[in-house]
């Protein structure tokens, strides 16, 4: 369990941009810079939304929308994709791609492409306790309960029509 922004309600709105590869140091500090100067300004409709962002484990940048205070709008969501767009254009990374599946590898993130994925599962690389990362969580308890998950327990069974064997 994550357990990111106590403070923030656990309905929080949530998205997750995972990117094709890992961000270098430097990377990430021009993105952590970019996401903390969005979220103190980003709006909806002339209100200020209570926001925050990280970029975790290298390849992921979360948005955090605490609804709270104001609900977001279509243009503000458009306002944070045309920012997520700016940095995949200027890091030269693709943030949209769903075709990758990121897993953990021992403690380390791994991301393959959906039948080099497949093909780990018939090598029995992956199995059904291997952890997965679930981009599709929509708010911040579903984050903090459910990104990280078995394969077992993940949508990615369905994808992948198989029943897993117990590791």
């Amino acid at each position: 369990m994550l357990n990111l922004y106590m403070s923030f309600s656990p309905q929080s709105r949530v998205w997750i941009y995972q990117s094709d590869r890992q961000f270098t140091l430097s990377e990430e500090k021009v993105i952590a810079e970019k996401l903390a100067v969005f979220t103190k300004q980003w709006q909806a409709h002339g209100s200020e939304l209570l926001a925050s962002a990280e970029i975790m484990h290298g390849f992921f940048i979360v948005l955090i929308v605490d609804e709270t205070q104001a609900n977001v709008t279509g243009c503000s969501i458009d306002s944070s994709v045309r920012l997520i767009k700016e940095i995949e254009k200027e890091l030269k990374v693709d943030l949209f791609n769903r075709l990758n599946i990121a897993y953990l590898d021992g403690d380390q993130v791994a991301l393959v492409g959906r039948s080099e994925f497949e093909d780990l599962i018939n090598q029995g690389k992956v199995n059904a306790e291997t952890i997965v990362f679930n981009n599709l969580v929509q708010t911040l308890k579903e984050l903090n309960n459910s990104w990280k998950v078995p394969f077992r327990n993940s949508w990615h069974t369905k994808v992948f029509n198989m029943v897993m064997p117990l590791a």
